[in-house]
């Protein structure tokens, strides 16, 4: 299970940034929806939750909030 906060959004900028952890790893990211451009930082375990990590903020986009707590499943073991 993958848990994120979100820390941003803008819808005027097309920016959704926050905190996603899952198991002992923690990252950053910034989703430039209107690029559906990604980011994911630190490098270190990005290839485990890049992907399911964009298909999670494409299918909820809009329902995020600033402050919100959310998860969703990841199917690697982490």
């Amino acid at each position: 299970m993958a848990h994120v906060r979100v820390m941003e959004r803008s819808l005027q900028a097309g920016i959704l940034a926050g905190e996603v952890t899952a198991g002992t790893f923690q990252w950053r990211f910034v989703w430039q929806f209107r690029r559906d451009r990604l980011r994911v930082e630190p490098s270190l375990g990005r290839a485990l939750i890049q992907e399911p990590l964009g298909r999670f903020l494409e299918a909820t986009d809009y329902q995020l909030e600033p402050g919100g707590d959310y998860s969703f499943p990841i199917r690697a073991r982490i």
